[in-house]
């Protein structure tokens, strides 16, 4: 069962400003990442289903992150299908995202009031997706269709709140045209975890990161 409810894990979400995306095999290495990503500020953090018993691996983070992190969202993200939102519920998720809308995931996650964020590559999309209750969608990918689609979209339609995923980097000219464009959040991945800092342990370069770039995203927001 999910630890917040829906409406606290769009809080936590809109309060940073940012959702680091990450995915490992080794459950040690996965929550000494969202330890550090935790000690720099992060209080939502997207796991990935994009291994072979990715969902194992989760099952074990969620515990660890309820002892070690608990003011932290932890959710699930690259979520396609219906049924693997339902096995990610049952594991603990606080949310779900996906690369795609699928509606029949909405009503998964409506049943148990858990916040799906669908990815969404037009207007048309979010707007069906906002049908189905998806409070806030994803822009993605993000280096595709830019900030200006952000901006364009919030003119005739300035309730909804989107995350842009795919491209972000925790540099400040790339968060702030984002924020400046009106994003709700920020789903930042591979550039906030190099491969080079992860095989290497420096989980306190993790840790800086995530604090330099929370610090460009509150300065963006004024």
């Amino acid at each position: 069962m999910a630890k917040f409810d829906k409406i606290a894990v769009l809080g936590k979400m809109g309060a940073t400003g940012m959702v680091p995306v990450f995915y490992h095999k080794d459950v040690e290495v996965a929550k000494k990442v969202i330890k550090a990503c935790y000690d720099g500020g992060v209080r939502a953090f997207e796991f990935t289903n994009r291994g072979d018993f990715a969902h194992e691996v989760f099952g074990e983070v969620v515990k660890y992150a309820a002892k070690e992190c608990p003011e932290l969202a932890l959710g699930v993200g690259s979520v396609v299908d219906p049924a693997t939102a339902a096995l990610y519920i049952q594991l603990g998720a606080n949310f779900v995202v996906g690369p795609l809308y699928n509606p029949e995931i909405a009503t998964v996650c409506n049943r148990r009031l858990i916040p799906y964020t669908p990815g969404c590559g037009s207007v048309s999309e979010i707007g069906f997706a906002q049908e189905k209750g998806c409070d806030l969608c994803k822009v993605f990918p993000g280096d595709v269709l830019g900030p200006k689609l952000v901006k364009g979209l919030l003119a005739p339609m300035p309730w909804s709140k989107l995350m842009v995923t795919g491209g972000v980097s925790p540099d400040e000219e790339n968060l702030t045209s984002w924020f400046k464009a009106g994003v709700f959040c920020v789903g930042m991945g591979s550039k906030l975890f190099p491969k080079d800092v992860v095989a290497a342990g420096n989980w306190q370069a993790i840790t800086d990161k995530c604090k330099e770039a929370l610090a460009y995203i509150a300065k963006a927001r004024g």
